[in-house]
């Protein structure tokens, strides 16, 4: 049952991220902000760490000029994120995307 539950909380969060992803053009900095961070505290809160730091990141970036970039390129990680519960995970997504941002 906890693996049917979590799995309904990934598809949920996937969900929110097509929307993010499908607007992403029209939406404001702060309404990308407002989003990624929703997601962040819904991922937090059932210890999804690599897409709680991925979410953190790219809420902390949507603030940032070139943060359409920056969001985009977030948002391409975010299927290895809810794959994975693992913090060794987030630091390796976090720096695949730093290097994908530099």
């Amino acid at each position: 049952m906890a693996r049917d539950a979590l799995e309904l909380v990934r598809n949920h969060i996937a969900g929110r991220i097509a929307d993010i992803h499908k607007r992403a053009q029209r939406l404001s900095p702060l309404d990308i902000h407002a989003r990624m961070d929703a997601i962040r505290e819904i991922a937090a809160a059932h210890g999804m760490v690599a897409l709680e730091g991925l979410a953190h990141c790219s809420a902390q970036l949507a603030l940032l000029p070139g943060h359409r970039i920056a969001t985009l390129s977030c948002l391409e990680h975010i299927d290895e994120a809810l794959d994975s519960d693992k913090a060794t995970d987030r630091t390796t997504i976090l720096a695949a995307l730093a290097v994908r941002l530099h």
